[in-house]
């Protein structure tokens, strides 16, 4: 036949999956590293949040009806109750940032014919951070410290009586029911207090940051300008017998935070929550005894007793030639324990590890024999 089947060659596919060069890569992606510029837009301490509990469902009005059965008699049912919002504490969370402005609870039901209940609302649950201290018109009303620790912030509205709950002999055939409550509103501040066994407190181009690097895995911010951290960074500081230390780095204080100035009291407050306290000098800078002096006086400005707390003296940058030389300058004029090493080089962190371990370890005594159960991480 004049047509003849012409057989052609297949073309080779587009990708390979054998192919080395050419395969998928299935590498875990590592998570982007985020800036501290950007992560101050994800870090929020302070939310103000307007809740409404669930209304209530009506009350059902309805009359039985069955062959044979003319007055039959009321049977509408009840309601169901609203839903309500509650705050709920979760470890997992770090900031506010995820809290929305506004949360209702979910509405009750209505009563249905045949004495049947409405259904009850599901209740609206709101997680926010371990430490988050909710106030109502300036007032204190929850505490959230433990983790899955409830708060009901509105209560959902009682659900509306059906004609049948108004049956009485007087009234064979009531045809009275009662609509749903509509539920609790309010309008609560919520504020962040960064909950951790330690906090590292000093001035700015301290050495916090750095520090903080050198004994966990957080990764703030390092660079050689003031008011390089914007928000605090809590560290895990691992042991062999599986113990957890929390670190955190509060942003550094200058003279007259307490009066609000530079990052002033809005970082002052993650301080209160501290169990003991790290005061980080920089021992380069002349006379830094009075680097300790200044930031126990914010710290007693800010809440009185604050910087009774127990507390070491870490002093930074021990690689300095001028360092070496106010190091016997400064213990000399401190009370308290110091501790020299560098952040920098990891110059005697081993000793510093091993007083924050005494240090938690009395705390959890403390705790204990109180009565009281230690925060753990």
């Amino acid at each position: 036949s004049p047509w003849k089947a012409v057989l052609l060659p297949l073309s080779p596919p587009a990708f390979s999956t054998t192919c080395a060069r050419c395969a998928k890569d299935r590498r875990l992606r590592r998570k982007r590293a985020i800036s501290e510029r950007q992560l101050t837009r994800y870090f929020v301490d302070q939310r103000k949040v307007r809740v409404v509990g669930g209304q209530g469902g009506g009350g059902g009005h309805s009359f039985h009806s069955e062959p044979r059965k003319v007055f039959g008699g009321p049977d509408g049912g009840n309601g169901g109750d609203g839903g309500h919002v509650i705050l709920k504490a979760d470890q997992q969370m770090k900031s506010l940032s995820s809290v929305f402005p506004f949360y209702q609870g979910f509405h009750g039901e209505r009563g249905g014919s045949k004495n049947c209940y409405g259904a009850n609302g599901a209740h609206m649950y709101v997680r926010v951070p371990v430490g988050t201290l909710v106030k109502e018109d300036g007032k204190v009303v929850a505490d959230l410290t433990q983790h899955g620790e409830e708060y009901i912030a509105a209560y959902g509205g009682a659900g509306g009586k059906g004609n049948r709950f108004f049956l009485s002999n007087e009234n064979r055939a009531p045809t009275f029911y009662t609509p749903g409550e509509p539920g609790q509103e309010r309008v609560l501040q919520l504020e962040l207090k960064t909950t951790a066994h330690a906090g590292l407190v000093g001035f700015p181009n301290a050495g916090k940051s750095s520090l903080l690097r050198a004994i966990s895995r957080a990764k703030p911010a390092v660079a050689a300008y003031p008011f390089t951290t914007l928000n605090p960074h809590v560290g895990i500081v691992h042991y062999q017998d599986y113990e957890q230390v929390a670190v955190a780095d509060i942003p550094g204080l200058i003279k007259g935070a307490h009066q609000n100035r530079g990052l002033g009291m809005a970082f002052l407050k993650h301080i209160e929550r501290c169990r003991f306290l790290l005061y980080v000098v920089d021992l380069s800078v002349p006379q830094p005894w009075l680097q300790l002096q200044d930031l126990k006086y914010e710290l007693e400005a800010y809440e009185k007793g604050l910087s009774e707390r127990p507390c070491v003296v870490i002093g930074n940058k021990i690689d300095l030639a001028q360092s070496r030389i106010n190091l016997p300058l400064l213990r000399e004029q401190v009370a308290e324990r110091v501790i020299a090493l560098s952040a920098l080089t990891g110059d005697n962190l081993e000793e510093l590890l091993l007083h924050l371990r005494e240090l938690y370890d009395t705390y959890v005594k403390t705790e204990q024999s109180q009565g009281q159960s230690p925060v753990k991480w």
